[in-house]
């Protein structure tokens, strides 16, 4: 049961920290100077465009989902 519930907290967590990198690399996106995307998005994303960081958050997000749904196949498993 153990494991469970950690996976459970680390399939929340990533699944939170994925819509906010791709929620601020839609900020980041909507900067009007190209000059001041640039900027924003190594500064506060670590990438250099905001499209590469949102593609990683969705990345993040179908992890956390594929292994939420992992999670819920063991709890199912665990209860028999």
């Amino acid at each position: 049961m153990f494991f469970i519930r950690i996976g459970n907290v680390v399939a929340w967590v990533a699944l939170i920290f994925g819509a906010l990198r791709v929620a601020i690399g839609v900020f980041v996106a909507s900067a009007d100077d190209p000059e001041t995307r640039a900027r924003m998005a190594a500064r506060y994303l670590g990438s250099s465009t905001s499209g590469e960081a949102i593609d990683q958050g969705i990345l993040v997000m179908v992890f956390a989902i594929a292994f939420g749904i992992l999670v819920k196949i063991a709890r199912s498993l665990s209860k028999r």
